[in-house]
């Protein structure tokens, strides 16, 4: 595994599109070699007649193409191209780079092998057949970039489909790591987390999946807020996915908008691309805590949020406490895959969320309530926590090796 050191908040963010562009040329990942090809003898054990005996073993016993292709460090990162970063909809081609980008990540983080795969199809019943029909090229699935509420059921169904580890990272890798960042933040103020009102704006795939994982952790009282107000069972445009949200948040019954949602709030969590004015945020609980996480502005600036907030969070690396998938999806994948699991289940996202949140210890405070995204002791962290979940919760495929 690559180390990788921290930049500091102006080297991050001065670019010009001469090096930005210049870094894309030819794009971002080439295949190399694990055997050597320099001789006869070499080739011919690595390529024919020696392949063939290889070949003939997987044919007798499936099971060894584990150990004797990629297969079980190999992650495909796939995707439609419909919900890519906040330029939306742009199409599989455009979103190549992101997905080329997001193959580097799982590799330099977690020294996982990973293939871009973008889909000229917005077909869910076309994706799904699709990725059966490579199962045999990969271990994991990593869905991209996928639209809401297209996204809810093709992650679904492609983990019916597949016997391997499947995870949508916009869903649930921004789960983690706001759960993982709440902890702390709930620590650094003197609160458990089932001591907190939490206001979720945004019901797309990030803020489902943020509210799933909240309630999974334990705490009690959300309220989820879309483009029409707060999700409500009296709302009768809901589709599926919120109508359950909203069978299971919302304690208290509120049915209008924002400002009542906020109004005592303990917790903004930001996933959306509206803003919200300074006067509804200064009526939040004292010591509230803000994560206006939309790129590349947030709902709430953050020089705006701390003259009412106690921890600010935002998804920019040039503020404290940047929330980051990239904390969670290299350790995420590569703990499923070392210990065979099948699934990424509910257990082992909180698992990962508590390992990140373990990482900083006595580092922990008001501006460090998550590592940095660059700290290289998080996905190894991550990754032994997942799984040990896996294994103490004997998910299917589990070995321990």
């Amino acid at each position: 595994m690559s180390t990788i050191h921290p930049t500091s908040p102006s080297e991050a963010q001065v670019l010009t599109d001469d090096e930005i562009f210049a870094a894309h040329e030819g794009g971002k990942l080439s295949v190399q070699t694990t055997a050597p090809l320099q001789t006869a003898r070499a080739l011919s054990i690595a390529y024919t007649p020696g392949v063939a005996r290889v070949c003939t073993a997987i044919a007798t016993d499936p099971a060894l193409v584990h150990r004797y292709t990629w297969t079980s460090r190999l992650v495909a990162v796939v995707s439609d191209g419909t919900a890519v970063l906040g330029l939306g909809d742009i199409g599989p081609r455009a979103a190549l780079p992101v997905m080329e980008g997001k193959s580097a990540l799982f590799k330099t983080f977690a020294g996982l092998d990973s293939i871009p795969l973008v889909l000229d199809t917005t077909d869910v019943d076309e994706i799904v057949e699709t990725l059966v029909r490579l199962r045999p090229s990969f271990g994991a699935v990593n869905l991209e970039d996928i639209s809401a509420p297209r996204c809810f059921e093709l992650e679904r169904r492609v983990v019916e489909a597949l016997d391997c580890p499947v995870m949508h990272d916009d869903q649930h890798g921004t789960a983690i790591v706001v759960l993982a960042a709440l902890r702390g933040a709930a620590a650094v103020t003197d609160r458990g987390l089932g001591d907190l009102r939490v206001v979720v704006s945004g019901a797309g795939a990030a803020g489902v999946a943020c509210t799933e994982i909240l309630l999974a952790a334990g705490v009690d009282d959300i309220t989820v807020i879309d483009s029409r107000g707060i999700v409500h069972a009296g709302r009768e445009d809901l589709h599926e996915v919120k109508a359950g949200i909203a069978a299971r948040s919302n304690p208290a019954g509120r049915t209008s908008g924002l400002a009542e949602a906020l109004a005592g709030a303990d917790v903004f969590i930001g996933v959306s691309s509206g803003t919200v004015p300074e006067e509804l945020v200064a009526t939040m609980a004292p010591d509230a805590i803000i994560f206006a996480l939309a790129n590349p502005n947030p709902e709430i600036h953050p020089e705006i949020a701390a003259r009412h907030a106690a921890v600010v969070a935002t998804g920019r690396s040039d503020f404290p406490n940047q929330i980051n998938n990239i904390l969670a999806f290299p350790g995420v994948f590569r703990g499923a895959l070392d210990c065979g699991a099948q699934r990424i289940t509910e257990n082992m996202k909180l698992a990962a969320a508590a390992a990140i949140s373990a990482v900083l210890g006595d580092e922990l405070d008001r501006e460090h309530i998550v590592p940095s995204a660059l700290d290289p002791r998080v996905a190894p962290a991550v990754a032994a926590a997942v799984a040990a979940a896996a294994i103490a919760d004997a998910v299917p495929g589990t070995t321990g090796r």
